[in-house]
């Protein structure tokens, strides 16, 4: 029986990486059933069983494990090679999967992401866009985009926005019933709209001339997206610490009110884009990277002379009337 092909060393470094057969057919745009086939023919090319499968779960026997630890350097390489055909091309390109804040996806690469398409037109860029920080070399992303102060050491980041302000608002419905916290203090008494991140809720901090505080307050609604968070306080829920640009127009149109202006919170550190240091340099991603970096310089030029805002993009959409739920 010949050697095993590429494809099946492929698709089992994957299904492993993924947890799934399903999972694995996805990224890979196969169908599930060719997964596992690919799988099977593997594991009888070896004569050794590589991974347990369960209704619910699949995991790595040890024999496994050992082959993907040896093997994904070697795709690594693979890829490293096609990647350097791209010196020889007019311009780079290839696959991009990023892991980005959900602020980053919206006022970071939403906003370019048709200048940089049309600019590479043969790069495919796949962008996920969430709160949890993902390690990016076991889940195989080829670079994130987080706060700097959250970044590893190992990581080589560039600075792609300004550092991040943050403000309270409320709407005047709100405060008309339960009036208008002039401090900290005052929002004991007050619904707070709490924020969840996987590693926990977000206290909320407070600087002034003489201090800087952190609190964390009750409320009846928390949440772990942003625009439902923005959509209740519209609605009256109660008091809200945000990001100004999920709020800027609803502030320009009286929908909500700032708070606490002399108690703002010390800003969080600007949006960075990042990859492995131990990595040469993907020519698409140097192109992202660069022009990424670009473009905030642009931005932070345009912005000397008016009031400056902590991100490159532009703000969203205001937040809809009403919204119809989906159901799949």
């Amino acid at each position: 029986m010949p050697g095993p092909s590429l494809d099946e060393i492929s698709v089992f470094v994957t299904v492993l990486d993924q947890k799934s057969f399903a999972g694995a057919a996805k990224q890979l745009g196969i169908s599930p059933p060719r997964v596992s086939e690919l799988v099977r023919t593997l594991e009888e090319r070896l004569g050794v069983r590589l991974v347990e499968r369960t209704t619910r779960s699949v995991a790595a026997t040890e024999a496994g494990e050992r082959l993907r630890t040896q093997l994904r350097s070697l795709l690594e390489d693979y890829q490293a090679a096609l990647d350097s055909m791209s010196d020889f091309r007019e311009k780079p390109a290839g696959s991009l999967r990023l892991t980005v804040a959900t602020p980053a996806a919206h006022f970071i690469v939403a906003p370019v992401i048709a200048r940089f398409l049309a600019a590479y037109p043969e790069i495919t860029l796949e962008v996920s866009a969430n709160n949890r920080f993902i390690d990016i070399v076991s889940e195989h992303y080829d670079a994130g985009i987080r706060p700097g102060g959250r970044l590893e050491k190992d990581m080589i980041a560039v600075r792609v926005s300004d550092d991040v302000n943050v403000i309270h608002v409320a709407s005047p419905s709100y405060l008309a019933k339960r009036g208008t916290p002039q401090n900290p203090d005052d929002l004991v008494d007050h619904n707070c709209v709490r924020f969840r991140l996987p590693s926990g809720m977000l206290p909320w901090r407070f600087r002034s001339k003489d201090e800087q505080i952190e609190r964390h307050f009750n409320g009846n609604l928390i949440v772990d997206d942003l625009i439902v968070g923005v959509r209740a306080a519209i609605d009256g829920v109660g008091v809200l610490q945000i990001l100004p640009h999920y709020v800027a127009r609803e502030i320009a149109e009286g929908r909500l009110v700032t708070l606490l202006e002399d108690w703002a919170p010390p800003p969080v550190e600007g949006l960075h884009i990042y990859y492995p240091s131990r990595r040469q340099i993907r020519p698409a991603l140097k192109v992202l990277v660069d022009f990424l970096r670009d473009a905030y310089r642009q931005h932070a030029v345009g912005q000397r002379t008016v009031n400056a805002i902590p991100f490159s993009g532009a703000s969203l959409p205001p937040v809809p009337e009403t919204l119809t739920p989906v159901l799949s």
